[in-house]
């Protein structure tokens, strides 16, 4: 069975966080469900709920608008001819950028928890 993530969930993983107050931006995925026809919710109980597969869309929807700056026209374009169809072998690719970025962010997230290990061997062994 595969794991469906509320709509709080899915803004968390796909970082759409007010940085101030570090609540979801449960509005924007709304919004976004309206723009995309990609992105389409389970609805149980009168609650969104989203697959991995969804989730992805929404992190590729995500980095084109505000890594690369597209509008949300031109993101639909994208969308229409298949992100499988972005060529992730060139180096100047919309899907190569999205992967780097992809993998910068998993970095920095395995060196925190490597670091914060690291404190916490040194605070017992006193």
């Amino acid at each position: 069975m595969n794991k469906l993530f509320n709509i709080s969930e899915a803004s968390k993983k796909v970082n759409l966080v007010d940085p101030v107050t570090k609540k979801p931006l449960n509005y924007v995925l709304r919004y976004w469900e309206k723009e995309f026809k990609q992105i389409k919710p389970k609805k149980i109980n009168k609650r969104r709920y989203y697959s991995k597969s969804q989730l992805e869309t929404i992190k590729m929807i995500k980095f084109l608008l505000k890594n690369k700056g597209m509008t949300i026209s031109g993101v639909k374009n994208i969308l229409k001819l298949s992100i499988n169809s972005l060529d992730d072998l060139n180096q100047h690719g919309l899907k190569h950028d999205y992967y780097k970025e992809f993998i910068k962010e998993k970095s920095k997230l395995i060196i925190e928890k490597i670091n914060k290990v690291k404190n916490y061997g040194k605070k017992n062994s006193s």
